[in-house]
């Protein structure tokens, strides 16, 4: 031990740990700030070449020229190539007239605006996406994963009794972190498998598996141990929503769903709630993850459930079920759902 190290308080790591995460929360509000400054001034310059195409009718040739014009001028500045350019104006066309998202658009990266401007044409799933990637964090691999994965479609057609079951600052957020049907497209297994081996698989590609939950989901464990009386009850999977704060109950059924598997998850959340949920916490949620089920079925089982559940379907190729396209809630419904999520 140094001379130095002698010298110092017992409590000097507690005061590190504090510099540091105060040193990296303003970084993080630096980065913030240049972020929303950068999408701003691509806003200005998106709608100065819009406005002059306009009038002008000059068409591409506008961007093009001030594109090479700009790294004339600006020698060793990035973010001013051809096609950069033209995504600012492509940008601003997008958003012109949607006043209630264009304050959302400088919350998320640039990058992370034309991985949606690209990849999304409807106006209402690019909200989404924006709205989904502010609020819960969504890093540039998890949004193109979630957009691969037809996450819009599959939050929207989620089967929940959320509506009844949680408070009416959870249900928005909620109701936008359970999907509908996941992918497991990273899992190496036959259709034919046990609930155990699915368990082990998606536990041996962890990682893989909390991206395709949707992000800000922590591994509690699994086979998670409760103990009422003197009897023993095993959660097949337990995790943690951060920024829902609660923890999330999986149980994994390899067949169809049946209606007294929400019989068994209102007992497990019940225990979580009264034995593991820390002071501060939320309720606890739900997922019955299951290979097929039937939505009449799904819905009359949570009908009366007090507990919040949802029911999901997994599949390990990326694609829609044909039955549930053409299923969307109105656009208006959307909508509405949207404008609850912070």
């Amino acid at each position: 031990m140094s001379k130095l190290s002698k010298r110092l308080p017992d409590d000097y790591a507690v005061l590190l740990a504090e510099v540091k995460e105060r040193i990296h929360s303003a970084q993080y509000e630096a980065l913030k700030a240049v972020n929303k400054e950068l999408v701003a001034l691509y806003w200005d310059i998106g709608k100065l070449i819009a406005v002059r195409q306009t009038n002008a009718d000059h068409g591409a040739a506008i961007a093009e020229q001030l594109a090479a014009d700009l790294r004339q001028e600006l020698p060793g500045v990035s973010g001013y190539s051809r096609r950069n350019v033209f995504y600012m104006r492509e940008f601003y066309l997008a958003y012109c007239d949607l006043p209630k998202v264009q304050p959302l658009v400088a919350q998320i990266g640039w990058t992370h605006n034309l991985i949606i401007l690209q990849r999304c044409k409807d106006p209402l799933e690019r909200e989404f996406y924006i709205r989904m990637t502010r609020k819960f964090g969504w890093s540039k691999n998890v949004l193109t994963h979630q957009i691969e994965n037809q996450s819009y479609k599959k939050t929207l057609l989620g089967q929940t009794n959320f509506d009844k079951a949680l408070t009416p600052g959870q249900r928005a957020q909620a109701k936008l972190a359970v999907k509908d049907e996941y992918t497991f497209d990273f899992l190496e297994m036959g259709e034919e498998h046990s609930e155990r081996e699915l368990e082990r698989a998606l536990i041996a590609r962890i990682e893989d598996f909390l991206r395709a939950m949707g992000g800000l989901f922590a591994f509690v464990g699994s086979q998670f141990r409760l103990a009422v009386d003197d009897k023993e009850y095993f959660i097949d999977l337990l995790l943690y929503h951060r920024r829902l704060k609660c923890l999330v109950a999986i149980e994994l059924k390899i067949g169809e769903f049946q209606p007294e598997f929400v019989g068994k998850m209102q007992f497990y959340l019940a225990a979580l709630d009264r034995q593991v949920r820390e002071e501060g916490e939320n309720t606890s949620i739900g997922i019955i993850l299951c290979k097929e089920k039937n939505r009449t079925v799904v819905e009359y089982a949570l009908h009366d459930a007090r507990k919040p559940i949802g029911v999901a379907t997994y599949r390990m190729v990326k694609h829609l079920p044909k039955e549930l396209k053409g299923q969307l809630p109105s656009p208006a419904e959307i909508a509405q759902l949207l404008e609850g999520v912070e």
